[in-house]
This record gives C-alpha cells, sequence and structure tokens, in this order.
C-alpha cells in the first residue's frame, strides 16, 4: 500500500510539472486541474490525461494547415473584399480575420428560415435543382422525417449526376451512418465519409487525439448559387434522441453571394482532411455571383487545430463595441472568464444587454453549471430571460441593431476549444432587425429571472451551482 501510495505522489508529481509547462493555458485551467489531480487519487491523473489537454496529433494537425493553406487564396474574392470597413466595425472584423482567417465581403444575400420543420423546404427544393454538386455537413443526422427528406433529395440529385457529397460527425450521427437511408444514399452514388473517427483502435485514438474533440458545424451548398447554416440538425423538432426536451427550437439561414466561397472552403477543408480529394481548384473556381448592395459577410470557422483564437474572441470584439442594446441566445452558458467579464462589463457601462437561455437544459450538469452564473450577470444589470416551451437550441447574437453573428458555436468552452465550429458575422440592418425580430419572439415565449429570485434560491442550489462553476475551466 505505502508502494502504491509512492507510485501515486510520483505519478502526480510528473503531471502536474506537465500542467506547469503547457502553453496556452489559463491560469484558471491550471489551477484547477492541479487541484484535481493532487486531490483525487489516481482517477485525477487519468482525468487529465483524457481530458486535460486539447490534443490533436501532430501529423493531422500539419495536414489540416496545409489544406488551408492550399485553399486560402481561393475564398477571397477581391471584387467583394471590404478593405476599409467603418470605425465601429474595424475591431470585430480584425479580430474575426485573426482567428478565422478570412475578410468581410459584400454583396450577400441572407433569408432568416422558419423555425419549423418546414424551415428545410426551401433546401429540399435548391437540393432538387441542384446541377453541378451538393456539399453536406451535419454534426448530428436522424432518421426521422427531416432526415429522410434530406437523404431522399441527395439520393435523386445523385441519380441525376450531380455530385453529392455529404460528410457527418462520426459520434453525433453514428445511428444514421448505420441506418438504411445511409446505404440507400451509398447506392445512389453520393459520397460519403464521417469527421473525427473514434477509428478501430480506441486506445491509439487516445494516444494521438483526444476523444471528445468533434465537428459541430452545419452547412449546405449547392453549385456555388446558395447555401444554408444556422444551428439546427438534419433532424425534425421532435428530436427524437432528446424527445423529452422536444420541441427543439433552431435557427436555418438561406445565403447567397461571395462570402460561399468561404462556406466552401470550410467544407473542403474539411472534406480532403477527411478523404484525401483534392477538389479545391475545381468547385472553387467560380465566384458567386454578388448582390448589390448586399450584407457584408465574414466566416469565423475554428477548431483545435488552430490555436488563434474562438468564437469567445469574436464576440468579446462585438461586446466592446456595443453602444446601445446586444442580444444574445443560447442553449448552454459556461464562458471563459474573460468572456462572462464582458458580457458583465458592458452592461455596467449602461448597454442593454439580454441574454436568453433555455429555462430546460438537455444536460443537467451544464444547465447547474450555467446557473452559477446568473447572479453575476443580474447583478451587473443583464436582462435574463428562460425561454419555456422546449429546447432553445438557436445561437444568435446581434449589436446595436447593425452586426450579428449566427452558426453552429455555443457560449461554453466546449465550442471554444474542442469543438469544429462555423460562424458567421453579418452586417446589415436590415437583416439584423430580422433576426431581432426572431429573438423577440424567444423573449414573448420566456419569462424574465429576477435578481430577487437567485438570491432567493436555497442555499443547497447556490452551492451546487456555484461549486459547479468553478469546474468551469475543466468542462
Amino acid at each position: 500500500m505505502t508502494l502504491l501510495i509512492s507510485l501515486n505522489y510520483l505519478a502526480a508529481a510528473v503531471v502536474v510539472l506537465r500542467v506547469l509547462t503547457r502553453s496556452r493555458m489559463e491560469p484558471s485551467v491550471r489551477l484547477a486541474w492541479i487541484m484535481v489531480i493532487e486531490v483525487v487519487p489516481v482517477v485525477g491523473i487519468i482525468a487529465y490525461f483524457l481530458f486535460g489537454e486539447v490534443r490533436v496529433a501532430r501529423a493531422e494537425r500539419q495536414k489540416a494547415a496545409d489544406i488551408r493553406a492550399r485553399l486560402s487564396g481561393m475564398w477571397t474574392p477581391s471584387p467583394e473584399a471590404v478593405t476599409d470597413p467603418p470605425e465601429w466595425l474595424a475591431g470585430i472584423s480584425a479580430t474575426a480575420h485573426a482567428v478565422g482567417g478570412m475578410v468581410p465581403v459584400a454583396g450577400n444575400r441572407l433569408v432568416l428560415l422558419s423555425e419549423n420543420d418546414d424551415g428545410f423546404d426551401p433546401m429540399i427544393e435548391a437540393i432538387d435543382a441542384a446541377q453541378d454538386h451538393v456539399h453536406v455537413l451535419f454534426y448530428i443526422w436522424l432518421d426521422d422525417v427531416s432526415g429522410r427528406r434530406v437523404a431522399d433529395a441527395l439520393i435523386g440529385a445523385a441519380r441525376r449526376g450531380v455530385a453529392c457529397r455529404v460528410l457527418v460527425d462520426a459520434v453525433g450521427s453514428r445511428r444514421f451512418t448505420r441506418s438504411d437511408a445511409w446505404r440507400q444514399m451509398e447506392a445512389a452514388g453520393v459520397e460519403l465519409a464521417e469527421a473525427m473517427p473514434t477509428g478501430f483502435s480506441l486506445l491509439l485514438s487516445m494516444l494521438t487525439r483526444r476523444l471528445d474533440l468533434r465537428n459541430h458545424r452545419k452547412i449546405v451548398l449547392i453549385d456555388n448559387r446558395i447555401g444554408f447554416t444556422g444551428s439546427r440538425n438534419a433532424a425534425d423538432m421532435a428530436f427524437a434522441v432528446k424527445r423529452r426536451f422536444a420541441p427543439w427550437i433552431d435557427v436555418w439561414f438561406a445565403i447567397e453571394g461571395p462570402v460561399l466561397r468561404q462556406m466552401q472552403g470550410v467544407f473542403l477543408a474539411d472534406w480532403m482532411s477527411y478523404t484525401g480529394d483534392d477538389l479545391g481548384e475545381r468547385v472553387l473556381a467560380a465566384v458567386p455571383a454578388a448582390t448589390r448592395p448586399g450584407v457584408i459577410g465574414q466566416v469565423v470557422a475554428t477548431g483545435p487545430d488552430r490555436r488563434a483564437g474562438s468564437v469567445s474572441d469574436c464576440i468579446i470584439a462585438m461586446l466592446a463595441a456595443a453602444r446601445r442594446e446586444v442580444i444574445i441566445t443560447t442553449p448552454y452558458y459556461v464562458p471563459s472568464t474573460a468572456l462572462d467579464m464582458a458580457v458583465q462589463a458592458c452592461a455596467q457601462r449602461g448597454v442593454a444587454v439580454t441574454l436568453i437561455l433555455p429555462a430546460r437544459n438537455d444536460s443537467l450538469f451544464v444547465g447547474a453549471t450555467s446557473e452559477g452564473f446568473y447572479l453575476g450577470l443580474l447583478r451587473a444589470g443583464v436582462r435574463l430571460l428562460l425561454f419555456e416551451p422546449g429546447l432553445l437550441h438557436a445561437k444568435l447574437g446581434t449589436v446595436d441593431g447593425r452586426v450579428a453573428m449566427l452558426g453552429s458555436g455555443n457560449l461554453d468552452r466546449r465550442s471554444f476549444e474542442l469543438n469544429y465550429e462555423m460562424n458567421l458575422i453579418v452586417v446589415s440592418e436590415e437583416a439584423t432587425a430580422e433576426i431581432n425580430a426572431r429573438q423577440d419572439s424567444y423573449i414573448a415565449r420566456s419569462r424574465q429571472l429576477s435578481l430577487a429570485e437567485v438570491e432567493a434560491w436555497p442555499s443547497w442550489r447556490r452551492i451546487r451551482n456555484n461549486m459547479l462553476a468553478l469546474a468551469t475551466p475543466l468542462l
């Protein structure tokens, strides 16, 4: 027993030394892991090995970087590039460029689609009209009515000779990849691939890459003519895998214009990484037509294979630019310290900050952790609303009625550090007004949480929430 204790202390000391020498680790994260390693014998060491580092194999990271470099010269059409943004936008666009490597481009069109299951109708119609290619990437694809509709449209397109390529997350869509719909797509000639496969050897995967890294993006692209993105997976609002939280309320957008090249660049970087097929010159050769005056758009693609920043940095830049109003909708609020402080500081300087969250979260742990931040937000003056009829899964943010961010990224550390995400910054008073109208509909279905109510929570609830909030750096 003495020998085992000694070995644990020795192993813990070695792992703590590794924690102390890791670069790009926030002090709070470093401290939290040291406490876990020292307080929880053996288990803490194993937990750190599995989840303490955002580990991507060096060869995999280099391959992704090479592909992005190969594509980078193709996805920025110079005639539409916004080279002299207004002063209020300059900090936001510069931050987004530093994080994702892409520049704002003008001449786009954005349409917010229905939140109901018929929100997929324009996408199905576009696939039915496809002539050259259809590219699809979803985190979760279910074999339900909506999932089948998308699959059937792709089967029909492939049989007409359209090049259809489908990429799904290996874990998020694992049931679908074993379904009849998947086999039927393959038989029809749809090219299929899985992102972030766990592989034939779990141990080998553990040694080379952190196992819970996931591709969380939602992208559909047709003929360099129209694209679709947002928070929605290829599934019904009933969301059969978590039906008791239904309906799942998402946003889905149709997009036209030069920014489609940036979305194509994101899809192709993923596709080429997982399949080895080099499609860059062929697919990105055509420049999507611009709309005048149109909407300014800028894609922000993030992931654990690039450490230049995250969606969090872009949100912080948007908060810094805010002067009148900020409205944010997110299903998961487990922020970094910097982001939480930025939200509070924005409200404290007089900006009307509204944060819309689901009243009931599909993860009890994440929901309770989020509650640990409520008191600080409310004391800072943030208006906090809890959406009640279903699981609010939309990811939206608007500033001063003129700039918005939408896409797949949540305001949690998983989206910031572990997931592959794609968000889109949109600059347009008209488009932002439409997005705010949708957020107003969420507010109408929500109840406002008061400071007095949170202060009156029983001690056990506050202790639980605050303890879990302390664990935020580990999530």
